[in-house]
Protein backbone atom coordinates (compact mmCIF):
# COMPACT_ATOMS: atom_id res chain seq x y z
CA UNK A 1 0.00 0.00 0.00
CA UNK A 2 1.25 3.58 -1.01
CA UNK A 3 -0.66 6.48 0.51
CA UNK A 4 0.60 10.37 -1.65
CA UNK A 5 1.43 13.02 0.34
CA UNK A 6 2.54 15.84 -2.59
CA UNK A 7 4.51 18.27 -1.41
CA UNK A 8 5.07 18.02 2.78
CA UNK A 9 5.50 20.70 5.65
CA UNK A 10 6.46 20.85 8.96
CA UNK A 11 5.80 24.18 10.00
CA UNK A 12 8.00 24.23 12.97
CA UNK A 13 11.57 22.80 13.27
CA UNK A 14 14.26 23.13 15.52
CA UNK A 15 17.75 22.65 13.50
CA UNK A 16 20.26 24.40 16.14
CA UNK A 17 23.52 25.11 15.28
CA UNK A 18 27.22 23.69 14.84
CA UNK A 19 27.53 19.92 14.65
CA UNK A 20 23.91 19.45 16.19
CA UNK A 21 22.81 21.24 12.68
CA UNK A 22 25.34 19.33 10.77
CA UNK A 23 24.03 16.06 12.52
CA UNK A 24 20.18 16.89 12.06
CA UNK A 25 19.62 19.21 9.41
CA UNK A 26 19.95 16.12 6.62
CA UNK A 27 16.90 14.54 8.60
CA UNK A 28 14.38 16.71 7.47
CA UNK A 29 14.69 14.87 3.57
CA UNK A 30 15.17 11.55 5.28
CA UNK A 31 11.41 12.26 7.17
CA UNK A 32 9.91 13.13 4.04
CA UNK A 33 9.70 16.94 4.71
CA UNK A 34 9.49 19.15 1.52
CA UNK A 35 9.23 22.58 3.28
CA UNK A 36 10.36 23.74 6.76
CA UNK A 37 9.66 26.75 8.89
CA UNK A 38 12.88 27.28 10.72
CA UNK A 39 12.78 28.16 14.62
CA UNK A 40 15.39 31.52 15.66
CA UNK A 41 16.05 30.22 19.11
CA UNK A 42 19.65 29.62 18.66
CA UNK A 43 22.22 31.08 20.74
CA UNK A 44 22.35 33.86 20.22
CA UNK A 45 19.14 34.35 19.13
CA UNK A 46 18.26 35.52 15.22
CA UNK A 47 17.24 39.08 15.18
CA UNK A 48 19.56 40.20 12.51
CA UNK A 49 19.35 40.40 8.59
CA UNK A 50 22.92 39.08 8.48
CA UNK A 51 22.24 36.00 10.90
CA UNK A 52 19.46 35.09 8.71
CA UNK A 53 21.39 34.98 5.15
CA UNK A 54 24.19 33.15 7.09
CA UNK A 55 21.97 30.36 9.13
CA UNK A 56 19.96 29.57 5.78
CA UNK A 57 22.78 29.49 3.66
CA UNK A 58 24.19 27.09 5.96
CA UNK A 59 21.13 24.76 6.33
CA UNK A 60 20.54 25.03 2.59
CA UNK A 61 24.18 23.56 2.02
CA UNK A 62 23.22 20.61 4.62
CA UNK A 63 20.00 19.70 2.74
CA UNK A 64 19.41 21.13 -0.60
CA UNK A 65 16.44 20.20 -1.61
CA UNK A 66 14.79 21.11 1.34
CA UNK A 67 13.10 24.50 1.09
CA UNK A 68 13.96 26.66 4.52
CA UNK A 69 11.45 29.63 5.43
CA UNK A 70 13.53 31.89 7.92
CA UNK A 71 12.18 33.66 11.17
CA UNK A 72 12.76 36.39 13.74
CA UNK A 73 13.34 36.06 17.29
CA UNK A 74 10.85 38.31 19.08
CA UNK A 75 12.71 40.60 21.95
CA UNK A 76 14.17 44.35 21.82
CA UNK A 77 16.49 43.94 19.28
CA UNK A 78 13.99 43.95 16.62
CA UNK A 79 12.58 47.46 15.34
CA UNK A 80 10.03 47.94 12.61
CA UNK A 81 12.23 49.52 10.21
CA UNK A 82 14.07 46.46 10.65
CA UNK A 83 11.35 43.68 10.17
CA UNK A 84 10.27 45.72 6.71
CA UNK A 85 13.09 45.37 5.64
CA UNK A 86 12.98 41.79 5.86
CA UNK A 87 10.31 42.11 5.05
CA UNK A 88 10.81 43.86 2.01
CA UNK A 89 13.57 41.55 0.72
CA UNK A 90 11.46 38.22 1.76
CA UNK A 91 14.02 37.00 3.93
CA UNK A 92 12.00 35.96 6.86
CA UNK A 93 8.16 33.85 6.45
CA UNK A 94 7.47 35.14 10.16
CA UNK A 95 8.70 36.25 13.94
CA UNK A 96 8.84 33.74 16.74
CA UNK A 97 7.32 34.92 20.17
CA UNK A 98 8.54 33.52 23.07
CA UNK A 99 8.17 34.10 26.58
CA UNK A 100 11.08 35.18 28.79
CA UNK A 101 12.44 31.64 30.53
CA UNK A 102 9.71 28.78 29.42
CA UNK A 103 11.61 26.79 26.97
CA UNK A 104 14.87 26.00 25.43
CA UNK A 105 16.93 29.41 24.72
CA UNK A 106 13.91 31.52 25.69
CA UNK A 107 15.42 33.21 28.13
CA UNK A 108 15.83 36.45 25.70
CA UNK A 109 11.96 36.43 24.88
CA UNK A 110 9.38 38.47 26.23
CA UNK A 111 6.95 39.17 28.75
CA UNK A 112 3.90 37.62 27.99
CA UNK A 113 1.66 39.74 29.80
CA UNK A 114 2.36 42.83 28.22
CA UNK A 115 2.76 42.59 24.35
CA UNK A 116 1.91 46.41 23.79
CA UNK A 117 5.73 47.80 23.21
CA UNK A 118 5.90 45.04 19.83
CA UNK A 119 2.43 46.69 18.34
CA UNK A 120 4.74 48.68 16.24
CA UNK A 121 6.24 45.80 14.69
CA UNK A 122 2.59 43.61 14.48
CA UNK A 123 1.58 46.59 12.46
CA UNK A 124 4.56 46.23 10.14
CA UNK A 125 4.37 42.22 10.16
CA UNK A 126 0.25 42.56 9.65
CA UNK A 127 1.32 45.20 6.17
CA UNK A 128 3.34 42.06 4.89
CA UNK A 129 1.57 39.01 5.60
CA UNK A 130 4.23 38.00 8.17
CA UNK A 131 3.35 35.60 10.57
CA UNK A 132 3.58 35.84 14.20
CA UNK A 133 4.29 32.23 15.56
CA UNK A 134 3.30 32.25 19.66
CA UNK A 135 4.97 29.59 21.63
CA UNK A 136 1.74 29.71 23.84
CA UNK A 137 2.24 29.57 27.77
CA UNK A 138 2.86 31.67 30.64
CA UNK A 139 5.77 31.82 32.81
CA UNK A 140 4.61 29.54 36.31
CA UNK A 141 4.02 31.83 39.08
CA UNK A 142 3.28 30.92 42.77
CA UNK A 143 0.49 33.22 44.02
CA UNK A 144 0.50 34.08 47.58
CA UNK A 145 -2.80 35.05 47.98
CA UNK A 146 -5.43 33.24 45.51
CA UNK A 147 -4.39 29.86 44.19
CA UNK A 148 -6.43 30.61 40.95
CA UNK A 149 -3.55 32.24 39.92
CA UNK A 150 -1.17 29.88 40.16
CA UNK A 151 0.73 29.22 36.76
CA UNK A 152 2.45 25.85 36.20
CA UNK A 153 3.10 23.37 33.37
CA UNK A 154 0.09 21.78 33.33
CA UNK A 155 -2.12 24.60 32.77
CA UNK A 156 0.29 27.55 31.35
CA UNK A 157 -1.05 27.17 27.85
CA UNK A 158 -4.68 27.91 29.63
CA UNK A 159 -3.28 30.80 31.36
CA UNK A 160 -1.90 31.96 27.93
CA UNK A 161 -5.26 31.86 25.89
CA UNK A 162 -6.33 35.19 26.78
CA UNK A 163 -3.37 36.94 25.33
CA UNK A 164 -4.24 34.87 22.05
CA UNK A 165 -7.90 36.87 22.01
CA UNK A 166 -6.58 40.19 22.67
CA UNK A 167 -3.72 39.99 19.77
CA UNK A 168 -6.04 38.58 17.35
CA UNK A 169 -9.21 41.60 18.46
CA UNK A 170 -6.17 44.52 18.31
CA UNK A 171 -4.72 42.81 14.85
CA UNK A 172 -7.73 41.09 13.27
CA UNK A 173 -5.31 40.86 10.14
CA UNK A 174 -2.15 39.54 11.55
CA UNK A 175 -1.64 35.86 10.42
CA UNK A 176 -1.33 34.39 14.08
CA UNK A 177 0.00 30.75 14.94
CA UNK A 178 -0.73 29.26 18.38
CA UNK A 179 2.30 26.62 18.32
CA UNK A 180 2.58 23.05 19.34
CA UNK A 181 -1.10 23.02 20.94
CA UNK A 182 -1.28 20.18 23.98
CA UNK A 183 -4.55 21.62 25.63
CA UNK A 184 -8.24 20.88 24.97
CA UNK A 185 -8.33 24.31 25.99
CA UNK A 186 -6.08 25.59 23.02
CA UNK A 187 -7.53 23.98 20.41
CA UNK A 188 -11.43 25.05 21.57
CA UNK A 189 -9.84 28.59 21.32
CA UNK A 190 -8.81 28.01 18.08
CA UNK A 191 -12.25 26.77 16.57
CA UNK A 192 -13.60 30.00 18.48
CA UNK A 193 -11.49 32.50 16.57
CA UNK A 194 -12.58 30.73 13.42
CA UNK A 195 -15.96 29.93 13.88
CA UNK A 196 -17.34 32.52 11.54
CA UNK A 197 -14.35 32.60 8.82
CA UNK A 198 -14.51 32.13 5.41
CA UNK A 199 -11.90 31.37 3.06
CA UNK A 200 -8.36 31.37 4.84
CA UNK A 201 -7.88 31.88 8.68
CA UNK A 202 -5.47 34.60 10.11
CA UNK A 203 -5.62 32.15 13.62
CA UNK A 204 -4.22 28.77 13.11
CA UNK A 205 -2.39 25.86 15.41
CA UNK A 206 0.05 23.75 14.67
CA UNK A 207 0.34 20.26 16.39
CA UNK A 208 3.32 18.02 16.92
CA UNK A 209 3.99 14.34 16.07
CA UNK A 210 4.43 13.31 19.77
CA UNK A 211 1.87 15.08 21.43
CA UNK A 212 -0.72 12.82 19.38
CA UNK A 213 1.06 10.27 21.09
CA UNK A 214 1.56 11.32 24.50
CA UNK A 215 -0.02 11.94 28.33
CA UNK A 216 1.28 13.20 31.49
CA UNK A 217 2.27 9.75 32.30
CA UNK A 218 4.10 9.23 29.10
CA UNK A 219 7.00 11.65 30.67
CA UNK A 220 6.55 11.49 33.86
CA UNK A 221 9.94 9.49 35.05
CA UNK A 222 10.96 9.22 30.83
CA UNK A 223 13.39 12.26 29.59
CA UNK A 224 12.63 11.20 26.26
CA UNK A 225 9.35 12.18 26.19
CA UNK A 226 9.81 15.24 28.52
CA UNK A 227 9.18 18.40 26.62
CA UNK A 228 8.02 22.30 26.71
CA UNK A 229 4.75 22.76 26.78
CA UNK A 230 4.63 19.25 28.22
CA UNK A 231 1.74 16.73 27.18
CA UNK A 232 -0.77 17.09 29.23
CA UNK A 233 -3.86 14.71 30.40
CA UNK A 234 -5.75 12.11 27.92
CA UNK A 235 -8.75 14.04 27.34
CA UNK A 236 -6.12 16.66 25.72
CA UNK A 237 -4.52 14.30 23.68
CA UNK A 238 -8.00 13.17 22.79
CA UNK A 239 -8.96 16.80 21.11
CA UNK A 240 -5.40 17.10 19.80
CA UNK A 241 -6.13 14.08 17.58
CA UNK A 242 -9.78 15.78 17.07
CA UNK A 243 -8.19 18.35 15.79
CA UNK A 244 -5.90 17.22 13.90
CA UNK A 245 -8.00 14.43 12.04
CA UNK A 246 -10.49 16.96 11.56
CA UNK A 247 -10.21 18.47 7.98
CA UNK A 248 -10.40 21.90 9.20
CA UNK A 249 -7.36 24.03 7.44
CA UNK A 250 -6.43 26.11 10.38
CA UNK A 251 -5.08 22.97 12.34
CA UNK A 252 -1.47 21.62 10.63
CA UNK A 253 1.77 20.00 11.21
CA UNK A 254 4.69 21.94 13.05
CA UNK A 255 6.57 19.23 14.76
CA UNK A 256 8.85 20.97 16.92
CA UNK A 257 11.38 18.31 16.80
CA UNK A 258 13.67 19.68 19.31
CA UNK A 259 16.95 17.55 19.21
CA UNK A 260 19.22 17.80 22.27
CA UNK A 261 22.70 15.64 23.25
CA UNK A 262 21.87 12.18 25.12
CA UNK A 263 24.03 13.32 27.99
CA UNK A 264 21.20 16.22 28.28
CA UNK A 265 18.49 14.16 28.26
CA UNK A 266 20.24 11.79 31.09
CA UNK A 267 21.54 14.07 33.65
CA UNK A 268 19.37 14.13 36.99
CA UNK A 269 18.91 17.73 37.37
CA UNK A 270 18.20 20.11 34.47
CA UNK A 271 17.09 17.44 31.68
CA UNK A 272 16.83 19.45 28.32
CA UNK A 273 12.87 19.62 27.19
CA UNK A 274 12.52 18.40 23.61
CA UNK A 275 11.40 15.41 21.79
CA UNK A 276 13.42 14.32 18.62
CA UNK A 277 11.04 13.23 15.92
CA UNK A 278 12.64 14.95 12.34
CA UNK A 279 13.82 11.53 11.08
CA UNK A 280 10.21 9.71 11.16
CA UNK A 281 8.07 12.42 11.56
CA UNK A 282 5.64 11.39 8.79
CA UNK A 283 5.42 7.89 10.01
CA UNK A 284 4.76 8.57 13.65
CA UNK A 285 1.45 10.88 12.50
CA UNK A 286 0.61 8.46 10.03
CA UNK A 287 -0.07 5.84 12.91
CA UNK A 288 -2.22 7.98 14.65
CA UNK A 289 -4.34 9.07 11.59
CA UNK A 290 -4.43 5.23 10.87
CA UNK A 291 -5.59 4.38 13.94
CA UNK A 292 -8.47 6.99 13.79
CA UNK A 293 -9.36 5.66 10.31
CA UNK A 294 -8.38 9.44 9.07
CA UNK A 295 -5.96 8.58 6.77
CA UNK A 296 -7.71 10.44 3.59
CA UNK A 297 -6.84 13.56 5.61
CA UNK A 298 -3.31 13.32 6.43
CA UNK A 299 -2.00 15.13 3.39
CA UNK A 300 -3.69 17.97 4.41
CA UNK A 301 -2.68 18.22 7.64
CA UNK A 302 1.14 17.54 6.65
CA UNK A 303 0.63 19.33 3.29
CA UNK A 304 -2.11 21.60 2.13
CA UNK A 305 -3.47 23.27 5.12
CA UNK A 306 0.15 24.77 6.32
CA UNK A 307 1.79 25.79 2.79
CA UNK A 308 -1.56 27.46 1.86
CA UNK A 309 -1.38 29.28 5.07
CA UNK A 310 1.71 30.57 4.96
CA UNK A 311 1.16 31.20 1.43
CA UNK A 312 4.00 28.95 0.06
CA UNK A 313 3.92 28.93 -3.81
CA UNK A 314 5.57 26.85 -6.65
CA UNK A 315 8.19 29.03 -7.75
CA UNK A 316 9.11 29.17 -3.83
CA UNK A 317 10.35 25.60 -3.54
CA UNK A 318 13.42 24.29 -3.77
CA UNK A 319 12.44 21.15 -4.65
CA UNK A 320 9.29 19.78 -6.58
CA UNK A 321 9.92 16.10 -5.39
CA UNK A 322 6.81 14.74 -3.97
CA UNK A 323 7.04 12.05 -1.34
CA UNK A 324 4.66 9.39 -0.22
CA UNK A 325 3.92 7.09 2.34
CA UNK A 326 5.10 2.96 1.59
CA UNK A 327 3.11 0.30 4.36
CA UNK A 328 6.36 -1.19 5.74
CA UNK A 329 8.55 -1.88 9.00
CA UNK A 330 10.21 0.55 10.04
CA UNK A 331 12.59 0.10 13.00
CA UNK A 332 13.35 3.35 15.53
CA UNK A 333 16.86 3.12 16.68
CA UNK A 334 18.07 3.96 19.75
CA UNK A 335 20.00 6.70 18.89
CA UNK A 336 21.52 8.53 15.98
CA UNK A 337 24.54 10.25 15.36
CA UNK A 338 28.19 9.47 16.47
CA UNK A 339 29.83 8.61 19.82
CA UNK A 340 30.67 11.71 20.22
CA UNK A 341 27.13 13.72 19.56
CA UNK A 342 24.29 11.18 19.90
CA UNK A 343 20.63 11.93 19.58
CA UNK A 344 17.61 9.68 21.16
CA UNK A 345 14.41 10.24 18.79
CA UNK A 346 10.87 9.44 19.51
CA UNK A 347 9.72 5.85 20.55
CA UNK A 348 13.34 3.94 20.14
CA UNK A 349 13.26 0.79 19.90
CA UNK A 350 9.40 0.45 18.35
CA UNK A 351 8.57 -0.40 15.37
CA UNK A 352 6.46 1.66 13.23
CA UNK A 353 4.63 0.67 9.88
CA UNK A 354 4.53 3.71 7.31
CA UNK A 355 7.81 4.79 5.98
CA UNK A 356 8.42 8.10 3.89
CA UNK A 357 9.98 7.56 0.04
CA UNK A 358 10.73 10.32 -2.15
CA UNK A 359 8.41 9.97 -5.49
CA UNK A 360 11.07 11.55 -7.94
Amino acid sequence: MKLSLGITADLHVHLRQNKMMELITPTVRQGGVSVVYVMPNLTPPITSIAQVVEYKAQLQKLSPKTTFLMSFYLNQDLTPQLVEQAAQEKLIRGIKCYPAGVTTNSKLGVDPNDFSKFYPIFTVMEKHNLILNLHGEKPSVQSEQNEEDDIHVLNAESKFIPALFKLHKDFPNLKIVLEHCTTKDAIEAVQKINENTTGTPTVAATITAHHLSLTIDSWAGNPINFCKPVAKLPRDKKALIDAATSGKPYFFFGSDSAPHPIHDKSKHIGVCAGVFTQPYVLSYVAEVFEQRNALDKLKDFVGTFGLSFYGITDDELVSKDTVSLAKKDLFIPELIGEKDLQVAPFKPGETLHWEAIWDN
